[in-house]
């Protein structure tokens, strides 16, 4: 008896290791999903029935998205020129708290998805003289600016998380990886558990 109450608590853990990540995957796309779609869905403010209830239209929200994405990258693309885009950058310096957040938003934006991707080196870093070693991303090579020559700028993604550490390190302690920047983020993003 005691055999098969083993058996099956290894056939339940071997599944759970199976499912776990399958259903917390799913769970998360479909709970970013709905309260995207609910935030941002208009049909119950557009269409009623005859009674006057608001008619609730799933995926409306995320279409809307879509569609407003494409037309603005349509007439960003075809339309806006260079002028009128640094006409629109300066005026939105002028505005103090906007310009902070803004400024943020499209520089994270663009180190993710624009031309000039910023997460696209992966480094490990010699911390300290005891041999630890942190895996990071080189953002930024050159910081004579700040007057720092010779440094360079280390983004530290944390583990399970989406937060991260900026640090500026000696050129000396910082060694390319051979790996992608995709595998490297999952590793690290993993805490190391992730297979390489």
């Amino acid at each position: 008896m005691n055999r098969i109450v083993r058996a099956l608590l290894n056939y339940m853990i071997r599944g759970a290791l199976v499912l776990v990540p399958i259903a917390a995957a799913i769970f998360l796309i479909y709970w970013i999903f709905v309260k995207v779609d609910s935030a941002l869905n208009i049909s119950d403010v557009i269409w009623v029935d005859q009674t006057g209830t608001p008619i609730y239209i799933p995926g409306l929200g995320i279409l809307t998205v879509l569609v407003i994405l494409i037309v603005v990258g349509i007439v960003v693309t075809n339309f806006v020129t260079d002028p009128i885009k640094k006409w629109f950058a300066r005026w939105f310096k002028r505005l103090p708290v906007f310009n902070v957040i803004y400024t943020s938003f499209k520089d994270l934006t663009e180190a993710f998805v624009g031309d000039d991707k910023k997460f696209s080196e992966p480094v490990v870093v010699e911390v300290n003289e005891t041999g630890l070693k942190k895996i990071g991303f080189i953002t930024q090579k050159d910081l004579s600016k700040i007057g720092y020559p010779g440094e360079v700028a280390v983004y530290f993604p944390l583990s399970y998380s989406f937060a991260g550490q900026l640090c500026i390190v000696s050129q000396e302690r910082v060694k390319s990886l051979n790996m992608s920047a995709s595998e490297a983020m999952k590793f690290i993003v993993s805490g190391g558990v992730s297979h390489l």
